[in-house]
């Protein structure tokens, strides 16, 4: 898929101003860039942002969309930002850190498999993926391949990935952000859930009998 010039600018500054939180935290470009694992991390996340502007997500409302769920945007705002500032903080202040360089390259892992676990079901749906809980023109179930196991492996992505990041910096602060985020993730969840069974009635219910909301055999 073709990116379009706007969005895919957009994308790019935005991660790139996003990486200015932890090189801030952690006082300056230099410092930052000190330990290897951290500057793994800022390529990765450039690398994901490179490869995300093809994926044909968007934020479209599309035909019908559950304006009351906008609120979660605004959550998932403020506490990314604080991720993206305190883990590096405390762990050049070392308050409140995990382990050793060992936590850092987990974290890096996870970090890489959650970002493509999440960007994947966007390459998936295309058009059809909205940041905002919203039926898109010509919409149908996908309940192939991962949707056949898990509903939400996107959110599932986003977790681990989440996870991996303050990981990186061996934050406790940063794992007690990722927590938080649990709350707006349900959220969002179930009013996703909502509008597809609005829309989809007996056949998204036959689909959630047969597959779990992101962890199998768990939730």
């Amino acid at each position: 898929m073709r990116p379009t010039p706007g969005p895919a600018f957009l994308t790019i500054a935005g991660s790139l101003a996003y990486l200015a939180l932890p090189i801030a935290g952690w006082g300056g470009v230099g410092a930052y860039f000190a330990n290897p694992a951290r500057t793994a991390a800022a390529i990765a996340t450039m690398g994901m942002a490179v490869i995300a502007i093809f994926s044909g997500g968007n934020l479209s409302t599309g035909e019908r969309e559950d304006r009351g769920n906008r609120w979660v945007l605004i959550a998932f705002g403020v506490l990314g930002l604080l991720a993206g500032y305190v883990p590096a903080l405390t762990d050049r202040l070392n308050f409140w850190t995990i382990g050793d360089e060992a936590v850092r390259w987990i974290g890096l892992a996870l970090f890489v498999i959650g970002g493509t676990l999440r960007l994947w079901p966007v390459f998936v749906l295309g058009n059809r993926f909205s940041g905002l809980v919203a039926i898109q023109p010509g919409h149908t179930l996908v309940t192939t391949g991962i949707y056949g196991v898990i509903r939400n492996p996107s959110y599932l992505g986003f977790v681990v990935s989440s996870l991996g990041w303050v990981l990186v910096f061996r934050s406790v602060l940063g794992v007690l952000l990722t927590v938080l985020m649990l709350w707006p993730l349900v959220a969002r969840i179930r009013a996703e859930e909502t509008l597809l069974h609005e829309q989809f009635g007996d056949e998204y219910a036959r689909y959630c009998a047969r597959t779990w909301r992101m962890l199998p055999g768990v939730w």
